[in-house]
């Protein structure tokens, strides 16, 4: 087991990613590479999901937006060399790790309150 984490850890790059978890809303500055141009879209949405174990190079986080009235999922690879930045715009206060009932739900029902930090 050591040495798949040895070999994880060699061919992770080297990027800082922000600590964020699910129901909190981001925004991905995703990288996209067309012909021979290159530019940066963000999408930006609440985090409805996180995968995989902390530090594993296989950890994906999926992003859902409504655009349109219609709803869009968006799956990431958390260390995926494409994202250029990962900003977090609110935290989520939310009590389960995987909000998939947010598909079913629209309007007030959707909403997800913000959580507050005491200040020292």
């Amino acid at each position: 087991m050591e040495a798949v984490n040895f070999v994880e850890q060699q061919l992770r790059p080297e990027t800082s990613v922000p600590d964020f978890r699910a129901g909190d809303n981001v925004s991905v500055h995703y990288k996209i590479i067309e012909g021979g141009k290159e530019r940066i879209q963000i999408f930006k949405g609440n985090v409805i999901q996180v995968k995989g174990a902390k530090g594993s190079h296989t950890r994906t986080f999926t992003v859902r937006k409504v655009s349109g009235g219609v709803g869009v999922e968006r799956i990431f690879p958390m260390y995926s060399p494409n994202i250029a930045k990962i900003e977090i715009n609110k935290h989520g206060r939310v009590r389960r790790s995987k909000l998939f009932y947010l598909r079913k739900v629209s309007g007030k029902k959707a909403r997800i309150k913000e959580r507050r930090f005491l200040k020292k």
